[in-house]
């Protein structure tokens, strides 16, 4: 199996312990995307994981994924600018200079 880290901006390593979970089935979608997982990567211990539903829509349906991960990069960015902002403000009210 792969290994379960991802670089990060700066290199360090991250575990990110969903991949390795295995997808639950509680709901109609999720068993047919399970099932259309399992036959394309034939997972040895036949348990779809995270991992292989992202690693068949990377494959497969590369342009959802890219959606997602620029959706989550703008919200993240986003949220950068408002914490340093929130930061600043609450600098300047302690009486700090900013």
């Amino acid at each position: 199996m792969k290994d379960k880290t991802l670089p990060t901006a700066d290199t360090d390593i991250i575990e990110n312990e969903t991949l390795e979970k295995e997808v639950e089935l509680d709901n109609p979608l999720k068993s047919w995307l399970v099932n259309y997982v399992g036959e394309k990567v034939s997972p040895e211990d036949d348990v779809v994981r995270v991992e292989h539903v992202v690693e068949v829509l990377a494959k497969e349906f590369p342009e959802f994924l890219m959606v997602v991960a620029e959706e989550n990069w703008l919200r993240g960015y986003r949220q950068g600018i408002d914490d340093v902002e929130r930061g600043m403000s609450l600098a300047k009210s302690q009486g700090h200079e900013v």
